[in-house]
């Protein structure tokens, strides 16, 4: 059901919002995420998307799109025929199941995020996003290794963007957990010094690794 390919630079909009043609993509390579904008321009990062994840399900099941897609790096996409996802329900349940526990791990990543906007402090919402980003990257990292770290493009305003923090406060607290000798961030890349007292400060539960997909 693959239709093409589909190839964008950084800060390229994949899907607007309001869009009522959206077709449905997975991410082969890159970064990018989901927002939402308000009237006078302010903007709430909702997700963000690694290579492996659905992109346009929501869009398939309302009129227009509810929040749109920008790529955060170089990115290229997996273009689907635009019945694809109810031909796929069709001709393959296991694959159909498989999108639907994607798309449900995604709405427990927004609960999370949620959760990190509504009651924790600086501190906890970025140790959690930082846990969360490095522990999806290094899942899907081929080598499967973490010691040069992983891939993290993301800049202070898309922290900012995505946390619910002015610009300021996530650079302080962003300084002040290097400090305590947490994380390092350096080269487009991130380095968890010590996991366990970053998972203390977020409250999270278990080991903050990404779920098993039931087909891969």
């Amino acid at each position: 059901m693959k239709k093409s390919e589909l190839s964008l630079r950084t800060d390229e909009v994949l899907i607007h919002e309001g869009q009522t043609n959206a077709r449905l993509f997975t991410l082969l390579s890159g970064w990018a995420f989901r927002f939402k904008t308000l009237s006078d321009g302010r903007r709430q990062i909702l997700s963000f998307l690694l290579p492996g994840d659905f992109i346009g399900v929501q869009q398939k099941m309302a009129d227009a799109a509810a929040h749109g897609v920008t790529t955060l790096t170089d990115a290229v996409f997996c273009v689907f025929q635009r019945d694809a996802l109810w031909t796929l329900h069709r001709q393959s349940p296991s694959m159909g199941f498989n999108v639907t526990w994607l798309t449900a791990h995604e709405e427990s990543l927004v609960d999370d995020n949620l959760l990190s906007v509504g009651r924790r402090n600086a501190q906890e919402r970025i140790a959690t996003l930082l846990i969360q980003l490095y522990k999806r990257m290094a899942a899907i990292q081929t080598d499967n290794t973490t010691e040069d770290g992983v891939p993290f493009p993301l800049t202070q305003q898309h922290i900012a963007d995505s946390l619910g923090l002015s610009l300021v406060h996530t650079n302080k607290t962003l300084r002040k957990l290097e400090q305590l000798g947490l994380h390092r961030i350096e080269n487009g890349r991130l380095y968890l010094r010590d996991v366990m007292a970053l998972e203390r400060m977020a409250d999270l539960y278990g080991d903050g690794r990404p779920p098993q997909r039931p087909l891969v």
